[in-house]
């Protein structure tokens, strides 16, 4: 890689970070729209969230890293909060605005960065992973491939199953087109799935079972349509701030405050952008940057915006300045135009792109020192709960938890800073709430 990159590399790398985050446009309203929101007005959110946020990250912080609505806080924003906890999408967003007004005063006053520095390593490495189980799973979910089983709790489809067997199709496709390192593979994948999905309903089985009721998954609309800003301004700011509400917001906070935290230094961690203290490059603005796209989350119409661990694929092919994050950010604009375009993509044709980006962010599980049980056993708990429990807040909370104890008890309290002791009440207290 080039000391000094040219604006030529810096461009082409900022294309291919957009070819390596372009799923989110489809995958982010597949999955909020579950929450009841239109697939057409979050894509437009996620749309000028991409926009403005990554242009922001390459002027203000001047990292090459993209920053979109983030894989973890959407499932959280849908399953956890909306579906789990029985509030309105409109509540939830007002929380997600609030969680934003708190992040951008803990990171104007740099408390962010003491959390960063707070967080182990070690569980830094086990939450990415954790991540990514999570986000393997709601995929395979999705798909259908994976089914509730009386029995045994979950269990495997049939491969009978015309659903199935076309997720199983573009899995394959898109593990060729990655491991053949074709720029754009998780789009072509997905857009590729699509295709073979058309038969289904109309020549090949009935995909009502998980397309709320219509026989076929995939149905044209067009191609062009105007930008849906119907979901724009549409968070309910005064009864998200309803006393029972307020574990709500907490969650929000806690729960996105380290899925973000963990995002961004992931990314640091997989394209060594550190400073001479060894600290991610640029920390303060880049989570101020982080801080913003998740109160621009709220009023938008969209689950909060963090920074895109993808983004080491632009990285690695030279991108090292804002002018990465600034290409990437352009090329989502057009995309709030071809939105019937892209409505037609069904959920088994993202489920594979969500189980390679799951693959992704299982990179940093190798840094675990597994040799060393009190390292090892708070990051598997870390690791594991966030898909057993469905949730990433439950992963982190008691990772946290665990390695608090395992160390005190051995006599380490060295390598439990007074910081995680603050983490710990308060993920007492979130487990408390949650109770």
């Amino acid at each position: 890689m080039p000391l000094k990159p040219t604006l030529k590399t810096e461009i082409l790398a900022g294309v291919s970070t957009f070819l390596a985050t372009m799923y989110i446009i489809v995958v982010n309203p597949a999955i909020l729209s579950q929450s009841g929101m239109s697939f057409n007005g979050v894509l437009t959110a996620t749309v000028l969230l991409s926009f403005f946020c990554s242009l922001m990250m390459g002027l203000y912080a001047k990292n090459p890293i993209v920053v979109a609505p983030g894989m973890g806080m959407n499932a959280f924003f849908t399953f956890t909060a909306v579906k789990g906890m029985g509030i309105s999408w409109q509540v939830a967003l007002g929380a997600v605005f609030w969680a934003g007004i708190i992040f951008l005063l803990l990171s104007i006053f740099n408390v962010r960065t003491q959390i960063v520095k707070a967080i182990p390593k070690q569980l830094r490495y086990a939450i990415s992973a954790g991540i990514g189980l999570f986000i393997t799973l709601i995929g395979f979910a999705n798909a259908k491939f994976i089914v509730p089983n009386p029995a045994t709790m979950i269990g495997g489809a049939s491969l009978h199953d015309p659903i199935v067997i076309t997720f199983l199709i573009g899995l394959a496709i898109m593990m060729i087109m990655l491991t053949r390192h074709i720029q754009g593979g998780i789009i072509i994948g997905i857009l590729l799935t699509t295709l073979i999905a058309i038969p289904i309903g109309r020549w090949w089985g009935d995909a009502s079972a998980i397309n709320f009721g219509q026989k076929t998954l995939v149905t044209w609309q067009g191609v062009f349509s105007a930008p849906d800003f119907s979901l724009m301004f549409q968070l309910d700011i005064i009864n998200s701030l309803k006393i029972s509400l307020l574990p709500v917001i907490f969650a929000f906070v806690f729960t996105d405050l380290f899925d973000s935290l963990s995002t961004f230094v992931g990314v640091a961690e997989a394209a060594d952008l550190y400073d001479e203290d060894g600290e991610p490059r640029n920390i303060k603005q880049s989570l101020l940057t982080d801080a913003v796209a998740t109160t621009m989350g709220g009023l938008l119409g969209t689950s909060p915006g963090t920074a895109f661990i993808e983004s080491a694929v632009g990285i690695s092919q030279g991108g090292r300045t804002g002018v990465t994050a600034i290409t990437a950010g352009i090329l989502f604009l057009p995309f709030m135009f071809l939105s019937p375009l892209l409505s037609i993509i069904p959920a088994i044709a993202t489920a594979p792109a969500l189980i390679v980006v799951g693959v992704l962010m299982m990179k940093p599980v190798t840094k675990i020192n597994w040799d060393k049980l009190d390292d090892a056993i708070p990051a598997f708990l870390a690791m594991v709960l966030i898909p057993f429990t469905y949730s990433i807040t439950q992963g982190i909370i008691w990772g946290f938890l665990s390695w608090t104890i395992i160390k005190l008890i051995n006599g380490k309290a060295k390598e439990v800073s007074w910081m995680l002791i603050i983490i710990d009440i308060f993920a007492i207290w979130a487990l408390y709430l949650g109770h």
